[in-house]
């Protein structure tokens, strides 16, 4: 890949998108890595099962198929890979690799530093540094990824106080909300890198970064709203809950 190049390589046209399928080596690794960690401290039902095999065969997805040259050409599909990557693969690995002993980590620290790596690679110079070069790249997407599934992780344990958890998602959903709502009424395009690549899928770069932040607005808060009912349920319900979350402490 030339230096110039973001690491998914040169951004495609159309007609080349579909041709755009790789093997990367640090994903693979990544998908070894956690299927090893599965079979060490895993769940081992059919749940665990299912999870884990959706959580990798996305982390394919993302990383194999032609959405990863599409990055380089949208900062929008770059959103859907983000959130893919927090709002998807990550409760999915923390169902397949949930918290079982000691206790529970604190959920106020969790969910502002799930924030602030969501914010940091959003800004553009963090942004523009991230997608050149293998270091910087991975290390935005490990980031991403370990910083969401501890947080998920918590948030699904039955251990956890469902009023905490519910007010973690909920200050989550929110600074996720108020980044795609600054994307969206920017006036201008502030990822340079996206200046000079949207143009043959019929977007400006503004359009582009205006998607991205209705992506981040909406579709994005779908799986985090979906776990804010079932833990509105557990609540109406009752459910005992045996330990103290982090936001209650």
């Amino acid at each position: 890949m030339n230096l110039s190049d973001p690491y998914c390589g040169p951004a495609p046209l159309p007609a080349d998108l579909w041709s755009r399928w790789v093997f990367d080596p640090v994903a693979a690794l990544l998908i070894a890595v956690l299927f090893c960690g599965w079979l060490l401290i895993g769940r081992r039902d059919r749940v665990g099962h299912l999870a884990l095999a959706s959580a990798l065969g996305l982390i394919a997805i993302a990383f194999f198929s032609p959405l990863c040259a599409l990055t380089t050409a949208l900062f929008s599909a770059r959103v859907v890979h983000h959130v893919i990557l927090i709002s998807v693969i990550a409760p999915l690995l923390a169902i397949a690799l949930p918290w079982r002993d000691g206790p529970l980590l604190p959920l106020a620290p969790l969910t502002i530093l799930g924030a602030l790596v969501v914010w940091i690679w959003h800004a553009p110079s963090a942004y523009e540094w991230a997608i050149y070069g293998t270091l910087p790249y991975w290390l935005m997407q490990v980031t991403l990824l370990g910083s969401s599934w501890f947080l998920w992780r918590e948030v699904l344990s039955p251990l956890a106080r469902a009023g905490g958890a519910l007010i973690a998602l909920t200050a989550f959903v929110g600074q996720m909300g108020l980044l795609g709502a600054l994307l969206v009424f920017s006036p201008f395009p502030v990822y340079t890198p996206h200046l000079s690549t949207t143009a043959p899928y019929g977007l400006s770069a503004l359009a582009d970064q205006q998607l991205a932040g209705l992506l981040m607005w909406v579709p994005a808060m779908l799986p985090y709203l979906a776990v804010g009912l079932w833990l509105v349920l557990r609540l109406a319900n009752g459910l005992p809950n045996t330990r103290r979350s982090g936001l209650a402490r």
